[in-house]
């Protein structure tokens, strides 16, 4: 699930990019408001990208659950 997350992340990021690469470099030829409202919207991807790969996965283990084993629940090797 990890792999999924990250491969989200790095997608909507690519998406980010290119849609300001995009904006200013071909579409403000044409219209400098559009170019202005695919920059807005590159703007909201990123904290939207970090939010998909930090959210918590059915299978991921937290800090706070504890595992079963004594060791590691005691915090010696974390």
């Amino acid at each position: 699930m990890y792999a999924r997350r990250r491969h989200a992340y790095f997608a909507m990021m690519g998406l980010c990019l290119t849609l300001f690469v995009l904006a200013w470099a071909v579409v403000r030829l044409w219209s400098v408001p559009v170019a202005v409202g695919m920059c807005v919207v590159a703007m909201v991807i990123p904290p939207l990208a970090a939010i998909v790969a930090n959210r918590r996965g059915p299978e991921d283990r937290w800090w706070d659950d504890p595992s079963g084993d004594q060791k590691s629940d005691a915090g010696g090797d974390e």
